[in-house]
């Protein structure tokens, strides 16, 4: 699926969870294999490790925008995603 969508070059990915079935290993290697593609990539993700290079990331909380930056940035604020990251690392 994921060949599929880059397979016509396009300028605008959208990923929902697209490799939450993979083991760590293999979603890390497609990660980096994405990050050659001359596109704007939106990936919706709740494993830490597929957004933590992300140029921007969104926090959403029920639906609505909460926090929104970069991983340093997001970290510094000390706020949901903080806490969701900590979650992940215990």
């Amino acid at each position: 699926l994921i060949a599929r969508a880059v397979a016509g070059k396009p300028r605008v990915l959208i990923f929902d969870e697209a490799t939450s079935a993979l083991d760590n290993r293999t979603q890390a290697m497609i990660s980096r294999s994405l990050e050659s593609i001359q596109a704007t990539r939106i990936v919706v993700a709740h494993r830490l490790s597929t957004v933590i290079g992300a140029d921007r990331i969104c926090v959403l909380e029920d639906g609505r925008l909460v926090e929104e930056g970069k991983y340093d940035e997001l970290m510094a604020k000390d706020g949901l995603f903080a806490e969701l990251v900590r979650r992940q690392t215990v």
